[in-house]
This record gives C-alpha cells, sequence and structure tokens, in this order.
C-alpha cells in the first residue's frame, strides 16, 4: 500500500545533512512497514534489531555505545555485514533501550555515513517520563500517522477519482454528480474503516467490515495494555477512564472536554497526568481554544479550554461500537454524534498535513470547529457533517476577523462564494 512517508524518507537519505531518524507515532500505524519496504527498496541491505522481541539486545548497549564499538557486535547479531551508505539499520521499539536512543548522538557526530531509522510506539511518553539522555540536535524526528483518506482511496484502486478530486480543490469546480456521489460513499467507508494499515489492507482485500472490526477491538485492547505497561500505577485507571468517554465527549453538543463527565466531580488535577499520557502516546490530540487570531496563534490559546479527538476514525467507531450501515447511511440515531465524529475525522486530516490546530469562540457562543495557518493565513474552518451549510457562526467570525477566505466542509459539492470555498468532506486531504 503507497504511503505518503516514503516521499519523505527518499529525501530523508537523499540530504546532505542527514542525521539518524527517529520515526514516531501511535502503536499499529505502519512504522515498521513502512521502514523496511523503504530499506527493501531503497538499500542493499536491512539489519533489523527489536527490543520487545529481543529483550537481551539492550545488554548489547550496557557498555560502550560508541559506533566503532557497536557495529561489528550489530553486524554479528544481524548475520551481516553492516555496509556504510548500503545498509539500512534499523532500532525498534526503542523506547525500551534507553542508551540505543542515546547512541544516535555518537552516530551521527562520528560515523554520520551509516544510515540509520529508529521507531518506537511509545517515545513521547518515554521520554517525557523517564530520565532520557535524549540526543537533541542530533536526529531528525517525524511522526508517522494513520493513512488518510488520499491513502486510502488509492488503496481501494481509486487512483483517478483522487486525481480529480485534487483537480476540482484546485479550480473550486464541482465534482461531476456521480463521482461526488462515489466519493462521499468512500469517505463514509473511511470512517467506518479508519487509516490503521492492517485494517485498509483487509478493508481492499475482503469489503468485510466485522473482519476489520476485529482488527480494531484487536488495536484498542493493545492500546489498554499499554495503558498498564508504561503508565505509573495510580495512572492507570484515570487514563483508561479518560480514554473511554472520549466517544461520550463528542457526543455532546459542545465538544469542549469537560472533566465532570469523566466523574461526578471530576477536575483538571486529577485527570491533566492523564490526558497528557494519552497525547503524549499519540492516541488522542488536544485542540485547544484561541482567545486572539493572531499570530502566532500559540500564544493565545486558552490552557483551560480544549477538546479532544482520537487518532483514528476508525478505531472511535470501533469504541462506539457503531455498526457500519449506520455510518454509511448516516441513520438519525447518530444524529448527537455525527458533529463530533466528522469533527474528529477533519481534525485528523488536518493533523496528518501538518497543520497545528485550534477552535475559535466568541463571547456570545459562536464557534469555528478548527482555525489553522494555511500559506501564511490565517483561515477558518466551519465543519457540517450533511449538505446543510448554514453557519451563522462563520458569518460572525469573518464580520470581526476578515480572513483571506473561509473553508466549508461539508456533504456538499466544490464552490467558491462569498470568500468562501465549499470543499466536499472527502477533498479534506486536499487543504
Amino acid at each position: 500500500m503507497y504511503r505518503k512517508i516514503m516521499n519523505y524518507l527518499d529525501e530523508w537519505k537523499k540530504s546532505r545533512h542527514r542525521k539518524p531518524l527517529i520515526l514516531q507515532g501511535a502503536r499499529q500505524v505502519g512504522k515498521t512497514y513502512a521502514i523496511l519496504e523503504f530499506g527493501r527498496t531503497q538499500y542493499d541491505y536491512v539489519a533489523y534489531f527489536n527490543f520487545e522481541t529481543n529483550p537481551r539486545l539492550a545488554e548489547t548497549f550496557d557498555e560502550n555505545i560508541s559506533p566503532e564499538y557497536l557495529i561489528p557486535i550489530l553486524s554479528h547479531i544481524a548475520g551481516q555485514t553492516i555496509t556504510r551508505e548500503k545498509t539500512l539499520i534499523v532500532f525498534d521499539e526503542v523506547q525500551l533501550c534507553e542508551r540505543a536512543l542515546t547512541s544516535l548522538k555518537y552516530f551521527c557526530e562520528e560515523a554520520p555515513e551509516y544510515h540509520i531509522i529508529v521507531a518506537g510506539s511509545l517515545l513521547g511518553v518515554a521520554v517525557n517520563r523517564v530520565q532520557f539522555s535524549f540526543p537533541v540536535g542530533k536526529v531528525d524526528i517525524k511522526t508517522l500517522y494513520p493513512m488518510d483518506v488520499e491513502e486510502f482511496m488509492l488503496a481501494m484502486g481509486e487512483r483517478n477519482l483522487v486525481e480529480k478530486i485534487k483537480e476540482c480543490f484546485q479550480t473550486d469546480m464541482p465534482m461531476p454528480a456521480a463521482l461526488h456521489d462515489a466519493a462521499m460513499q468512500l469517505y463514509r467507508q473511511y470512517l467506518v474503516v479508519g487509516g490503521m494499515p492492517e485494517c485498509v489492507m483487509q478493508f481492499a482485500e475482503t469489503r468485510d467490515y466485522v473482519l476489520t472490526r476485529h482488527t480494531q477491538d484487536t488495536i484498542l485492547l493493545s492500546y489498554l495494555n499499554d495503558m498498564s505497561k508504561y503508565n505509573n500505577l495510580n495512572e492507570i485507571k484515570k487514563t483508561r477512564l479518560v480514554y473511554d468517554n472520549i466517544t461520550v465527549q463528542l457526543s455532546k453538543k459542545n465538544t469542549r472536554f469537560q472533566y465532570k463527565l469523566v466523574k461526578k466531580g471530576g477536575r483538571a488535577s486529577e485527570f491533566e497526568n492523564a490526558i497528557e499520557w494519552l497525547t503524549l502516546s499519540g492516541i488522542v490530540s488536544q485542540v485547544y481554544r484561541v482567545e486572539q487570531i493572531k499570530k502566532p496563534l500559540e500564544n493565545y490559546r486558552d490552557i483551560d479550554a480544549f477538546k479532544v479527538y482520537v487518532s483514528d476514525s476508525g478505531l472511535l467507531c470501533a469504541k462506539k461500537d457503531l455498526v457500519a450501515n449506520d455510518i454509511l447511511y448516516m441513520v438519525g440515531e447518530l444524529n448527537d454524534f455525527k458533529g463530533g465524529m466528522v469533527e474528529n475525522y477533519v481534525n485528523t486530516q488536518l493533523i496528518i498535513n501538518g497543520y497545528r490546530t485550534y477552535y475559535w469562540e466568541s463571547p456570545r457562543g459562536a464557534e469555528i470547529d478548527f482555525v489553522i495557518q494555511r500559506e501564511g493565513q490565517l483561515i477558518p474552518v466551519e465543519v457540517k457533517s450533511a449538505d446543510n451549510t448554514k453557519a451563522k457562526s462563520l458569518k460572525v467570525y469573518m464580520e470581526t476577523y476578515h480572513p483571506a477566505y473561509a473553508i466549508k466542509l461539508s456533504a456538499r459539492n466544490f464552490g467558491f462564494e462569498d470568500g468562501k470555498r465549499t470543499v466536499p468532506l472527502y477533498a479534506a486531504f486536499c487543504i
């Protein structure tokens, strides 16, 4: 399956300023597959080391972590000579070996001719919660996310449709009705299947929603296990409570995170560490409210007002135990959840594209789902789950801040009117 990360890895390999690369991201997003596929196609050899499946491997790094010492030993373990420029060295689940992470500093300084990529599912948690000697400035860091809706469509064999969507996005010209309907159907399938590579691969081969849901449930279970394995003992229950409660938060008309919905009388001091753990692990993301629309937006965020979204729409539906047909046909029973579910989907697509997302609220309650910095401009993004695009809040925002333009995501076809770009939900990946 095509992954956009391959383009980044190609550039990394060719760069004159290449450093050892840390590829981070939530569990099961396809880090190992992407690295090994890249190594298979771009290098003569791949030397792969996994600190989870081979716990004794960490002993190699106990005494000495200089490249001169490590390379001969790693060559012996791999059963092949590790050659400069021609061998890709891979350290997987590196969060289990602090010294291996520290060794990247010396590979950068003393042996830059060796190509190294390390991966870890919970690196954010490990680096923040343990006294890691992190190789600051000596590594390149890239985050891998679940597959976006474009990668999903390509996996489903819809390359021509993807190209047409991109063309219509650039020109603001409507898609032909039949293609628009086909793309909307694929978008709804993506809501159910999500972007976890194993789920996408299974669905592309079988079109079986039940099999896909089984795989999603397995991934959710692995997340719960991580919460126990890599968390402080007194935080485990709180972390699970918060994670289980996210679907409840997204079902409310106001999707702003409320501690009282997690537990009666709940407060920030009780649950903020749990939210931090989930964010650092890549399982969820926080979107803060901005109090003013000025650059940089980060300076004007309200740390006490935020929303929490999960990293993958398919896992969100699995957590809610939603039936595939209910989403494919957007049945009325989902009305309370539709808005939050679609916001979650859009946030995921924006984050995958590298945006830092925020939301805005006026003193009188007008709300813009997302505000992003796009091509140097601060752009409001309004999200509607259907084709009803009446947006009073967007009118208030535009009259207040006069943005270059606004984006309205909904089930409607492409268009441009009164400074507002209408973009179908399936084209969120184009933004």
